[in-house]
Formats: C-alpha cells, sequence, structure tokens
C-alpha cells in the first residue's frame, strides 16, 4: 500500500504528453513530373521537414520562399568588405594625423597633412562613385527583379 502511495506522489517523467495529438495520417503519390515541381516548391520554402510544409501548404498557412542570388550575394560581401577597409583608412589617418603633429615641425606637418588632404579629397569622391554605382545597381537589377517576380 504504502508503495502504490509513493508512485502516485512521484512526478511523472519524461515529454509531457500533448492535449491534441496529430494521429491522422494521409498518403499521397506523385509522378516524377509532379514530384519534381514539389521538390522545387519545398526547396524554395527553406523549411526542413516535408511534412510541416505539406500541412502549411494545404491548410494556407503562410510560406516563406527564400531566394538566394549570387551575384547580389557577391556584390554586398565585396561592399562590406570596402566598406572595412575604409574603416581601416579611418583609422589609420587619425593615427597618421597624430604622428605628424608630434614628430614633425609646423612647416614640415603643414605639408604632410596638405598631402594627406588631396588622398582623403580622392577617398570622398571613391567613396560618392561608390554609392552611385550602388543605386544603379539597385535600381536596375534589383528593383528590376522584383517587378519580374511579380
Amino acid at each position: 500500500m504504502e508503495e502504490n502511495k509513493n508512485k502516485k506522489a512521484r512526478k511523472s517523467v519524461g515529454r509531457k504528453s500533448k492535449t491534441d495529438p496529430a494521429v491522422y495520417r494521409y498518403g499521397i503519390k506523385f509522378n516524377s513530373q509532379e514530384n519534381d515541381k514539389f521538390e522545387l516548391l519545398f526547396q524554395k520554402s527553406g523549411m526542413t521537414y516535408r511534412a510541416r510544409f505539406i500541412k502549411a501548404v494545404l491548410l494556407n498557412k503562410e510560406i516563406k520562399v527564400v531566394k538566394i542570388d549570387k551575384a547580389t550575394m557577391d556584390y554586398y560581401i565585396r561592399l562590406t568588405n570596402f566598406y572595412h577597409q575604409f574603416q581601416s583608412i579611418g583609422n589609420n589617418y587619425n593615427q597618421t594625423v597624430k604622428a605628424v603633429k608630434t614628430n614633425f615641425g609646423e612647416k614640415r606637418a603643414f605639408v604632410l597633412l596638405r598631402n594627406l588632404e588631396k588622398a582623403t579629397i580622392d577617398l570622398v569622391l571613391l567613396s560618392k562613385r561608390i554609392i552611385m554605382l550602388t543605386r544603379e545597381f539597385e535600381d536596375a537589377y534589383l528593383i528590376k527583379k522584383q517587378r519580374e517576380e511579380e
């Protein structure tokens, strides 16, 4: 008797049972063309489980389709790397100005800083060109691609 009371007093072990478990099962068969189309849609959805994808399609849930464009990704990666290089140049710029001021006389520092200023103007022009090219890329390629998909 005492053992039965102890067993009931213990907490249950393991996973809690669901209030409404999914126990109804359906089977479907595809021919090769239907299967190819299904697999393509499944891959575009980015989902991991086919069963969840099928349920989402049948029950009109929202399905996310992720498209990765290699050219856009490559451009984005290169632009990000370029941005990091610009940050490095900015850090070096500050260090250079500080070193010039402390290590050289006033006239020599003025000449060196003038040369640095010219290089900085070139960098500003280059960054404006990059921004312009990026906007052209977005207008010509990304927005055009979005219109085609719609």
